[in-house]
């Protein structure tokens, strides 16, 4: 063997060397240890924050629960029209449609652990729950970001989202100094009906938009894992420093309803005229909610508030 030809072994025996190392790797999530020889290709969606977070990377899932659910409450990023197969609900995902799409990686969550061990015969697992008891949303959906660019060899793209999602939050933060009008607080509410609303608690991943932006919580009671609790209209009431923000959508003929409820114009907000609402942002996604609540609340508090909730 000449020289040559030995030098070119060894510099492809270390090319491959190389090569393996930058794509095979293990990684802890919550029900074990996963471990990968190569990049999956194939990937399997069980809940939307973990397609949106595909969608970040810029990866297109071949398969996705509740597909239809996703365009239609999540919207952003988007799913492609095609290519995207269904594999049934989050709650009950079709092992059959799984096994179909021939995937090398599934993600999904605490939610599915009776399944666990069904879904690992499929194909290697990751488990990552961003809403469960005791977590803080956000940290587990950047985390989950994070170690997926690991996983898929996005690493690069994977910190570049978030450095957007920092700027975007530190720029709009500077609008609403800039202005003036960080230091009355604000609630968060999704109208149930016309007495109810979903507000949305300290725990939750909306208060990483509250907190990036400067503004206080008017809510300061913690809600259930996924970051709300359902209450009246008169619950509130105490809270009359705060400003209103109405996350869309509301019930059909809302506005009209409130217009003659007591309960709603004795709010100090609708008397003072501090009720914003502002387009639909999806509160048990990933990091990208955030940045596009931040950027919705922004506008709308400095374009001015309006007591006519559509």
């Amino acid at each position: 063997m000449s020289t040559r030809t030995a030098r070119a072994i060894a510099f492809l025996l270390l090319t491959t060397l190389f090569a393996t190392s930058a794509v095979a790797g293990t990684w802890q999530h919550e029900n074990g240890t996963l471990t990968l020889d190569k990049v999956p290709e194939r990937i399997v969606a069980l809940n939307w924050a973990a397609t949106e977070a595909l969608l970040l990377l810029g990866i297109t899932p071949v398969g996705v629960a509740d597909l239809a659910g996703y365009s239609y409450w999540v919207k952003e990023p988007a799913l492609p029209e095609i290519g995207v197969r269904n594999v049934g609900t989050r709650v009950a995902p079709s092992l059959e449609a799984i096994a179909e799409l021939d995937p090398d990686l599934i993600v999904t969550s605490a939610e599915m652990a009776p399944a666990a061990g069904l879904l690992e015969r499929l194909a290697p697992t990751y488990v990552v729950s961003v809403y469960k008891e005791g977590s803080q949303p956000f940290t587990k959906a950047r985390e989950m970001l994070l170690t997926l660019g690991q996983m898929l060899d996005r690493e690069d793209r994977a910190r570049a989202v978030v450095d957007d999602l920092e700027q975007t939050l530190e720029d709009q933060r500077a609008r609403l100094a800039e202005a003036g009008i960080t230091k009355r607080p604000v609630a968060l509410v999704n109208f149930l009906d016309a007495r109810h609303v979903r507000i949305y608690a300290p725990n939750g991943l909306y208060q990483t938009a509250l907190e990036a932006l400067g503004l206080t919580n008017a809510w300061p009671h913690p809600g259930n894992f996924w970051g709300f609790s359902v209450v009246g209209l008169e619950a509130i009431a105490p809270f009359a420093n705060a400003r209103l923000v109405v996350i869309s959508p509301t019930p059909p003929g809302l506005s009209e309803t409130l217009a003659n409820s007591p309960f709603w114009t004795y709010l100090p907000p609708v008397q003072r005229d501090q009720v914003y609402q502002i387009e639909a942002t999806w509160p048990f996604g990933g990091i990208y909610p955030v940045k596009r609540l931040a950027t919705e609340i922004a506008d709308s508090l400095l374009a001015g508030g309006s007591d006519n909730v559509q």
